[in-house]
């Protein structure tokens, strides 16, 4: 075929999962759920750190950043699912797929930077308490924001270009319920072998990096906590960082599983769909109910909130 010469294909077919009136049904209605409780959940997140003046502080002004980034993640590619999931047309436009590739990854990419801000938050207000209030002002917490931000963007702009560019004039069939990196290459007419190395070189940058940096600072964390004399030092210390703790783990677990890896187009679709499915659906709407469960302040300022919604009712 003369690739270069071709005429490249207006729309992809999203495959998605195997059409069964019953089993898409049942699906729909559970992403939906899923979903409405993830936009809700970040969303009382987002509000209570705004109106509660207690939580305006480092730790929850980078947990809303968190919030918000985990609201438009996975809003880049719920909505088109829930339609796919009902519709027999499951077709998306080419720019429209190259979109929301773009924002899924930079939604994502950015979500890894303020996990490792996070992490280097909880580092100085367990390590260097003393110095924290002085180092932490709300401008350094700003430009950190911006950077991991910033960082997102940029990242995976180039990468995003170099796909837009390939002819993709052999197939229109992408075997996924979204636009990812991987099934688009394997479809791609051009050679992906570039893209790929840019990917995974990216995805080691991104992900590990921001991984060993995460590691390192509760490395520190813990062994400054293990020297607090008393046990409820220590229990309060460790509280403050876990469910942290367990968002990192959720989330590196998924990702370094399905993107970590040199051919990103030979891999495994229909495993992929499934890890992508919890990282996209289930974990959004994990992490509020991680934060809230766990965290005294939060709690008290939800109850605050529903007692003063109440008496103006």
């Amino acid at each position: 075929m003369d690739l270069v010469n071709c005429s490249r294909v207006e729309k992809f077919i999203l495959l998605g999962f195997p059409h069964v009136w019953g089993v898409n049904a049942s699906l729909f209605v559970a992403v939906l759920i899923l979903y409405m409780l993830s936009i809700t959940g970040n969303g009382l997140i987002i509000l209570l750190v705004r109106i509660n003046s207690q939580l305006q502080t480092p730790m929850y002004f980078f947990l809303s950043n968190l919030s918000f980034l985990e609201m438009w993640y996975t809003t880049t590619v719920v909505p088109k699912m829930l339609a796919n999931l009902l519709s027999a047309k499951t077709t998306i436009c080419f720019y429209c797929c190259m979109a929301q590739l773009y924002f899924h990854f930079f939604f994502g990419v950015t979500e890894f930077f303020i996990l490792t801000v996070m992490s280097f938050d909880r580092y100085l207000a367990i390590c260097n308490p003393l110095k924290y209030v002085t180092i932490m002002t709300s401008g350094v917490c700003l430009q950190l924001s911006l950077t991991a931000w910033l960082g997102g963007f940029f990242s995976i702009l180039f990468q995003i270009i170099m796909v837009v560019k390939l002819p993709f004039c052999r197939s229109n069939i992408v075997n996924h319920f979204y636009c990812d990196i991987g099934p688009l290459l394997a479809i791609s007419g051009g050679d992906p072998h570039l893209i790929e190395a840019f990917n995974f070189l990216i995805a080691v940058a991104v992900i590990v990096t921001s991984l060993l940096l995460t590691v390192v600072s509760y490395v520190f964390i813990i062994t400054t906590i293990l020297r607090i004399p008393s046990s409820s030092g220590q229990k309060k210390a460790f509280s403050t960082c876990a469910s942290h703790l367990t968002v990192v783990s959720l989330l590196y677990g998924a990702v370094l599983f399905v993107y970590l890896r040199p051919s990103a187009s030979k891999s495994s679709f229909h495993h992929n769909k499934d890890i992508s499915v919890v990282n996209i659906v289930v974990t959004p709407v994990l992490n509020p109910f991680i934060y809230t469960i766990r965290n005294n302040e939060v709690k008290a300022a939800l109850w605050k909130l529903f007692q003063k919604k109440k008496t103006l009712a």
